[in-house]
C-alpha cells in the first residue's frame, strides 16, 4: 500500500487506498485506487431452542434495503457490532438480551467470514446460541439508537421455508439458516437430555473466543 486516506467519518469511516499488489503472473499491478468501508467486526446470533425445534430472528429497518421489492424492514439473525474493549461472546451475550430480551444458554462458533470484502473490511463471526425460546417476543432495541425491532419465533420449519419463498434473503441469516438444516437433529440429540430449566443463562467471560 502505498497511501491511505480517510476520505469520510460517520457511523462508518471510509477510506481511499492507493497500492500495489503482485499478480498471479509474478508480474506488478501498481497505483490501483480502491476506496474500503472500515466496519470492523460483526457478531451474529443464531438462536436456537433445540426443545422446541423453533428458532427466534429479528425484524428490523435497514437503510441499505430501502429499494428493495419488499421494502426495507428485513428478517434477521441477532447481530451488533463489536465495540471497544469487548470481546464477540460478550456481544452475543449483549445484542440477544437488547434485541430480544434473550437469555442464552450456549454458544458454539459457526463460521467466520468476510461479508463483502470487494469494498468493506467487515469480518462476521457467526455463532449458534441455544435458548429457551418460551414467552420470548415483542418489541426491542434501544430507543438511544433508534432501534426498533420485532422479535419472531417460529419453528425451524417455516423458518427454513420463508428461506425458499425469499422471505429472509440476507447472507448472516441464510448462513445461518442453511447451518441449522444441517446440523438441527445432532443439536436435538445433544440438549434431548439436558432440562432446560435447569441450565444457567451465560454471561460475560463464560466464554473464551
Amino acid at each position: 500500500m502505498t497511501s491511505q486516506q480517510c476520505v469520510y467519518q460517520g457511523f462508518f469511516s471510509l477510506d481511499k487506498l492507493i497500492l500495489n499488489h503482485r499478480r498471479f503472473d509474478g508480474s506488478w499491478q501498481t497505483g490501483v485506487t480502491r476506496e474500503c468501508m472500515r466496519r470492523g467486526m460483526a457478531v451474529g446470533v443464531l438462536a436456537y431452542d433445540p426443545w422446541q425445534d423453533s428458532v427466534v430472528l429479528v425484524e428490523q429497518f435497514r437503510v441499505g434495503a430501502l429499494n428493495h421489492r419488499q421494502g426495507p424492514w428485513l428478517t434477521e439473525l441477532i447481530a451488533g457490532l463489536v465495540e471497544s474493549g469487548e470481546t464477540v461472546t460478550d456481544v452475543a451475550i449483549r445484542e440477544a438480551q437488547e434485541e430480544a430480551g434473550l437469555s442464552l444458554l450456549d454458544l458454539s462458533p459457526i463460521y467466520t467470514y468476510f461479508s463483502s470484502p470487494g469494498g468493506s473490511d467487515e469480518t462476521v463471526s457467526l455463532w449458534c446460541a441455544i435458548v429457551d425460546s418460551r414467552g420470548v417476543g415483542g418489541l426491542h432495541g434501544l430507543a438511544e439508537e433508534h432501534e426498533d425491532i420485532q422479535v419472531k419465533v417460529m419453528s425451524r420449519t417455516d423458518a427454513l421455508a420463508l428461506m425458499g419463498q425469499g422471505v429472509v434473503d440476507n447472507a448472516m441469516a441464510l448462513i445461518g439458516l442453511q447451518w441449522l438444516a444441517l446440523n438441527a437433529q445432532k443439536l436435538q440429540t445433544r440438549w434431548a437430555t439436558q432440562p432446560v430449566g435447569q441450565l444457567s443463562p451465560l454471561s460475560d467471560g463464560d466464554i473464551s473466543d
